[in-house]
């Protein structure tokens, strides 16, 4: 009977699954016999003349994404290397459990601190410096264009950030904490600084459970819907390549436009157009980690 029960949670797994992918297929047909593959490249996006493309929110979603892992990476690992090999015993406990209360916060709290007090920090002490700094300057004074208002890429990308560090670095801990103590001694015998220590014995150890929890936090990222509506801007145009520019993100747009959209409708069938692109490039974001974490006990098996 057990045997039976756990076979069936399995199968009932892959039928959800199946049937998510399914009726995604079904009720984005209209869109992919009307736009195709030219949907993923084109930048419009009209309502009312049902003309419509996905680029801009494909470009926000994977542009946040990527800053939210270039800040939460380092951060993360500084955070789980410090809690495994530099903090006191007292400390490890009461600041490892404050970082982990930071997954429990609401996202729509997220968006509203950055609504309302990150973006005018931002705007004030960061884009109008620069815009001063490198106005002028080619392609980097694109970069940090538009009205400094603090909500565009970079906010987003931001609070992302924020928000997927602690599950890095819990998963980054945990993995530190699993290095048999044995190693680590006998590199500190051996005259090892505590960076040569991490870089050479706890990494190397620990890699595939690391590259785990960025993954972790990259599928946490690209599905975050409430803090980034609140701070992207909500706009579905892309004027330039600023990082402070509006923008719109796939998960954003359904959040703001699928009560709008009629039921059957062209408008509608282009969401879930879109719902079934971000259901893609999680499936290829996750595949690729399962290859490259196969890949990784190979060549360790190989060198055992």
């Amino acid at each position: 009977m057990f045997a039976v029960l756990a076979h069936s949670a399995a199968w009932l797994t892959l039928a959800v699954l199946a049937g998510i992918i399914l009726s995604l297929v079904i009720g984005a047909s209209p869109a992919i016999k009307q736009f195709g593959l030219g949907f993923l490249t084109s930048t419009d996006w009209d309502p009312v003349q049902e003309k419509f493309g996905g680029l801009v929110m494909i470009y926000g979603t994977l542009v946040t994404s990527f800053i939210a892992l270039l800040i939460a990476v380092p951060v993360s690992f500084g955070i789980a290397l410090f809690l495994t090999e530099l903090a006191p015993n007292w400390l490890r406990r009461p600041l490892g459990i404050a970082i982990e209360l930071l997954a429990a916060v609401p996202s729509i709290v997220y968006g509203m601190w950055g609504l309302f007090v990150f973006g005018p920090l931002l705007a004030t002490y960061v884009q109008q410096p620069l815009q001063s700094l490198l106005g002028g300057v080619p392609y980097l004074g694109t970069l940090v264009s538009g009205p400094p208002v603090g909500l565009g890429i970079l906010s987003a990308g931001i609070i992302l950030a924020i928000m997927i560090i602690p599950f890095i670095a819990s998963v980054m801990r945990d993995v530190f904490t699993v290095t048999p103590a044995m190693l680590k001694e006998s590199a500190y015998g051996l005259g090892s600084t505590t960076w040569e220590v991490v870089w050479k014995v706890v990494l190397p150890y620990t890699k595939t459970g690391v590259i785990g929890g960025i993954m972790l936090g990259l599928g946490r990222a690209l599905g975050e819907t409430m803090a980034v509506t609140f701070v992207i801007g909500n706009m579905n145009q892309l004027n330039s390549l600023s990082v402070f520019e509006a923008a719109n993100t796939i998960t954003s747009v359904l959040a703001n436009e699928f009560g709008e959209s009629g039921p059957g409708s062209l408008h509608q069938a282009s969401l879930l157009y879109l719902a079934l692109v971000l259901f893609f490039i999680t499936f290829v974001v996750l595949a690729f980690s399962k290859v490259l974490l196969n890949k990784l006990k190979k060549n360790e098996g190989a060198r055992t």
